[in-house]
């Protein structure tokens, strides 16, 4: 499929139709990725969510943040080291609160479809871990490409690593994508424009005025992440900003309404 560009040459755009993005669903009131998280950010309110994806030992994609299971599931070891039928048995939701007790870490498909029964849109991120960035962008691609509503719900695809866009820029040119970076390192312009990616998402802490002013320059739109504090909020949105990624979305959404 060719590669739609908009007027910088890039690879697809996305439209960003919101300032505030709920990190994980919502974090602060629901456990991390989980379906639980999600109907959560849908009643604070949101229009987009943030998830992260890891792979499993046989190659499904599950909503992850961490590589090991103990923090945020009953688990234990590496996600990678299990398939995902044992991976769908692991509670993610008891450590976060005994009313999401059982709540189980989802399939990607199962986060996609209920995202589009809710009528969220989501920025995906593909978690960068040991193992083949190829069959992780593969994963991806098998799982939009099987319904064509579920790549309607991914708006944009984020990742640190670079081989992981490089393979989403071949498997799902359709699909905008993000470069995730901690700090404005090295050239990372160049990056942008190498990747063909539609949108940089940084720590809001390196958002400095010349790193926005670079990210506009190369036509890029510009995410912050994780940001809690209204008054931060303020401050990311005076200077440019595009959206924030937050766990309290209902509260960065009363500093956004008034941008």
């Amino acid at each position: 499929m060719a590669e739609r560009a908009d007027g910088n040459g890039r690879g697809a755009a996305f439209a960003l139709d919101t300032k505030v993005i709920g990190h994980r669903g919502a974090a602060a009131y629901a456990p991390e990725n989980t379906l639980a998280g999600l109907r959560e950010a849908g009643r604070r309110g949101c229009r987009w969510v943030e998830i992260d994806v890891r792979l499993t030992r046989d190659g499904v994609p599950v909503l992850m943040h961490d590589p090991a299971l103990e923090r945020t599931t009953s688990g234990r070891g590496e996600l990678n080291t299990h398939d995902a039928a044992s991976v769908a048995r692991l509670d993610a939701g008891g450590w976060f609160g005994e009313s999401f007790r059982d709540e189980p870490p989802p399939r990607l498909e199962e986060a996609l479809d209920l995202l589009g029964e809710l009528g969220l849109k989501v920025n995906l991120e593909v978690k960068p871990t040991m193992g083949s960035a190829r069959a992780k962008a593969e994963a991806v691609g098998r799982t939009l490409r099987a319904d064509r509503r579920r790549r309607e719900v991914v708006r944009v695809i984020s990742s640190f690593s670079e081989e992981i866009l490089e393979g989403l820029r071949e498997l799902l040119p359709e699909v905008p994508r993000g470069l995730l970076l901690r700090r404005p390192e090295g050239d990372w312009p160049a990056a942008l424009r190498r990747l063909r990616c539609a949108s940089v998402h940084l720590w809001h802490g390196a958002l400095e005025p010349e790193v926005i002013a670079t990210a506009r320059r190369e036509g890029v739109k510009v995410l912050a992440f994780t940001v809690n504090s209204p008054e931060r909020a303020r401050e990311l949105f005076a200077l440019g900003v595009d959206a924030v990624i937050t766990d309290v979305p209902d509260r960065i959404a009363e500093v956004a309404v008034s941008q």
